[in-house]
């Protein structure tokens, strides 16, 4: 079955699409556009809520079921780490990024899918932005704030994820014989003229950098100009601002200033940790953005397209349901044996994955249908619970929150950033938050920098995992993947080990782009499909 769904997906090869410079005309969208303002009921609302709604539009090219908006790319960035393991069943969608297949190249659907779905979530906030053009109320003035904050936290996800860095693998020279190490993505805004568009190179790293700290400015200066604050959490919020600009700092390896908007982020935010009871909450554990500790969210509503479908977030995230692709076909998540290993006994966070038998915790896991605990392999995650607990009705079960941004992140933002200026001072910021928030006998062993960050990265891997947000502390601190070892756990085609930050990490992104945007014709990234063999042998 499997072999049945990965022909599919692969014939499904480069057809002629849109580019950015004309991607207005024939994209499809569902969302309210600027021309459209004065004859909508709803107006300028209409088009600040398309931001949000946005994130959740599946299917935006074909029917396929990865194809679920952004916590679909979560994902797919979570099974290309060393954490997130998706179970083999014939429906495991993610497969084709955890094994790097031909599939992921610049002339294939997935890798075009990706590239245009996270520039229309561009477009969304250049929509605000457009309708809005100078602000005159409180409440334009914090759309126009939203807005910017929305397109920097895409545009920066996007650099992340498509800037080319260097590794073991692959080199930065690509088939066109160009270096574009250190390139990101270009980047399109409202007053740029169609000439401009339609030579459009990608930014350099520090000069993305300057783009996303000027937007996130802006931003921070809007928001405090104003009187009116949304409650909505699906739309981003003066501390999510600051959270954003430290994601921002953090990438650019400027540590005191990760540090210093971490702590701005969350003294702004009033927010507070999970603790452990909502943490293991059977009914609400991350499906509920009314946690204190969530800052940012995606909200799927019963009434929703991919709700009343199998393709969205919980179909695959919650094994506990018994619909979907994780209830109804196996194909749920579970977590690296190695790093489910080297999570304390004492931590409760170890308790929403599947103890082996004979551990310590096998039975004593906060398991809500304890039915379908049986039949799931060791190290399956329950992390994720379906709508309020409920494991049959798909609009009640699927109508979820997704975190975008937890209070949690700029606690360890602020302990790395820390620990790479002075590693006693992020050791203390971690064994703070740990003996507060997660258990009270944590204490770090290391004392020099490397070993301080190192248990920070671990920590971090543990309180973040399935979350879409690791793959760039893998990414930024050339860590290496390590999937083939004794007793792993990873299926054969996807063992690989990595000295540092594996190549394909530098994802493609379409080629065809180049036939609109002549910026950049010949600067791709190189391709990474089908360029990794797997290590059968686990024990080597």
């Amino acid at each position: 079955m499997k072999t049945i769904y990965k022909k599919i997906a692969a014939v499904a090869l480069a057809v002629p699409m849109l580019l950015t410079s004309c991607i207005e005309e024939t994209f499809p969208t569902s969302g309210v556009t600027t021309g459209q303002v004065g004859d909508n009921s709803q107006g300028l609302d209409g088009i600040i809520k398309g931001m949000p709604a946005f994130m959740k539009k599946y299917h935006t090219w074909g029917d396929y079921s990865f194809n679920f908006g952004y916590p679909s790319i979560f994902n797919m960035m979570n099974v290309q780490t060393q954490d997130v393991i998706q179970n083999p069943t014939g429906y495991d969608w993610f497969s084709f990024w955890a094994e790097v297949s031909m599939n992921l190249n610049s002339n294939m659907l997935m890798s075009q899918t990706n590239w245009y779905y996270l520039n229309f979530m561009v477009r969304s906030a250049n929509d605000v932005i457009s309708a809005i053009g100078t602000p005159s109320n409180d409440y334009q003035i914090t759309a126009m704030a939203q807005a910017h904050v929305f397109r920097a936290s895409t545009y920066l996800d996007m650099a992340r994820i498509y800037e080319f860095l260097p590794n073991a693998d692959i080199s930065g020279v690509n088939e066109a014989g160009n270096d574009v190490t250190g390139l990101t993505v270009p980047v399109n805004t409202p007053e740029m003229t169609d000439e401009q568009l339609s030579n459009n190179p990608r930014l350099p790293h520090d000069k993305m950098v300057e783009f996303l700290v000027k937007d996130l400015q802006t931003a921070i200066d809007l928001f405090t100009s104003s009187s009116e604050a949304s409650a909505d959490k699906t739309l981003p919020s003066l501390a999510v601002a600051y959270g954003v600009m430290a994601r921002v700092y953090m990438w650019d390896e400027n540590y005191p200033k990760a540090a210093e908007y971490a702590k701005l982020a969350y003294q702004t935010s009033g927010a507070t940790p999970l603790s452990q009871s909502e943490w293991l909450n059977t009914s609400t554990g991350f499906n509920s953005s009314t946690a204190s500790a969530w800052m940012w969210a995606i909200q799927y509503e019963g009434n929703d397209d991919p709700v009343q479908t199998s393709d969205n977030w919980t179909s695959f995230a919650s094994p506990e349901t018994r619909m979907g692709y994780a209830g109804n076909y196996d194909a749920y998540f579970c977590i690296d044996k190695s790093l489910y290993d080297q999570i304390s006994n004492a931590d409760f966070r170890k308790l929403t994955f599947k103890a082996p038998e004979g551990h310590p915790l096998s039975g004593r896991e906060a398991v809500g249908n304890t039915s379908k605990y049986e039949g799931w392999e060791p190290y399956t995650a329950f992390k994720f619970r379906p709508g309020a607990g409920n494991y049959t009705d798909r609009t009640v079960a699927y109508a979820t929150a997704v975190p975008l941004m937890r209070v949690e992140e700029m606690y360890f933002i602020e302990a790395e950033a820390l620990a790479h200026t002075s590693p006693a001072n992020g050791k203390a910021a971690l064994e703070s938050f740990m003996k507060q928030y997660r258990y009270n006998s944590y204490t770090c062993a290391a004392t020099d920098p490397e070993g301080v960050i190192n248990e920070i990265f671990l920590q971090k891997r543990i309180e973040f995992w399935g979350e879409g947000i690791i793959f760039f502390d893998f990414k930024r601190l050339n860590k290496g993947v390590v999937r083939a070892y004794e007793g792993s756990n990873w299926p054969e085609t996807q063992r690989f080990n990595t000295i540092g930050r594996p190549g394909w990490m530098n994802w493609p992104f379409v080629d065809y782009e180049g036939s609109f945007n002549e910026g950049v014709k010949g600067y791709l990234n190189p391709n990474v499909g089908e360029k990794f063999t797997p290590i059968m042998d686990a024990t080597e």
